[in-house]
């Protein structure tokens, strides 16, 4: 158990890094619709969650611990990642947080991706928004 604790680490730091570069080259391809009631918070498999917001997941990331894929539908581009443990989920979220973003947190899960985007995809899967941290104001005088 040490043992993969040693690694789980630096695969969720890794994996927020990933998540993080990959937000900053996604364009925003909000619908614009209203927001909507929100819906019960989705349960499942990454491939199960990917199939009610329909989109064909691209997988990166396929271990133990948690499954990361990219994912592209009609709301957006996004990070939707699965993890075995809440506690799991709420390391990488408390890392990835650090670079900013918005993410949209389920039960043992997360997608990442523009304001619209999530916002859209809570529509469908329930869950709540969360705000990584803003360094914009950190950036330059």
């Amino acid at each position: 158990m040490e043992e993969q604790m040693k690694m789980t680490r630096p695969m969720l730091a890794a994996a927020a890094a990933a998540a993080a570069l990959l937000l900053a080259g996604c364009s925003s391809g909000g619908s614009g619709k209203a927001e909507t009631s929100i819906p019960e918070v989705a349960t499942g498999s990454l491939e199960h969650l990917a199939a009610e917001v329909k989109c064909t997941p691209d997988m990166q990331t396929d271990t133990d611990e948690i499954r990361q894929a990219i994912c592209k539908n009609t709301d957006g581009r996004f990070i939707l990642a699965t993890f075995a443990t809440d506690r799991g989920l709420r390391e990488w979220m408390n890392t990835a947080k650090d670079y900013g973003g918005h993410y949209l947190v389920g039960r043992k899960w997360v997608a990442v991706g523009e304001d619209a985007t999530v916002a859209a995809l809570r529509t469908t899967l329930g869950g709540d928004i969360e705000e990584g941290t803003d360094h914009s104001a950190h950036q330059g005088h």
